[in-house]
């Protein structure tokens, strides 16, 4: 008898965790709660030589237990989600910080710089008159 029950038992708890490793499955939550109570309510009949009491009280803690891993997969998955979006607003803040830097470094480069003298002739622009004139263009390089 002891040997069957350790045998029933054993069965049991695989079957129970094969199930779990589907516990963060949505579409698998349905068989979850129908397996693993049907493996409560099993465990609780054997266990209580048929007491319907008992078997009852087992399948719903077969339920209770499915349940309680997809809350647990969930809010993992939840966890996980917000540390990964945390880190990428990390990483977008730090390459915009150095893009300023890098341009930030080209604007203090010294760099060629010349100037050229360029001829204005008079001209006449919305009925104003401009005289001639010389003006520099900066060209930098």
């Amino acid at each position: 008898m002891k040997t069957t029950l350790t045998l029933i038992t054993f069965r049991t708890f695989l079957a129970i965790f094969v199930i779990s490793l589907f516990a963060g499955c949505a579409a698998t939550r349905p068989i979850s709660d129908v397996a693993l109570g049907a493996g409560g309510a099993y465990l609780g009949h054997e266990i209580s030589n048929g007491d319907p009491l008992v078997t009852a009280a087992g399948a719903a803690s077969g339920v209770v237990v499915s349940e309680t891993l997809h809350y647990a997969a969930k809010k993992q998955s939840e966890k996980a989600y917000a540390t990964g979006y945390d880190k990428g607003k990390s990483d977008a803040v730090k390459q915009q910080y150095w893009l300023y830097v890098s341009m930030q470094k080209q604007r203090n480069q010294v760099s060629s710089v010349r100037l050229y003298p360029v001829q204005l002739p008079e001209q006449r622009i919305d009925g104003v008159t401009f005289q001639p004139s010389t003006k520099l263009l900066r060209i930098e390089e």
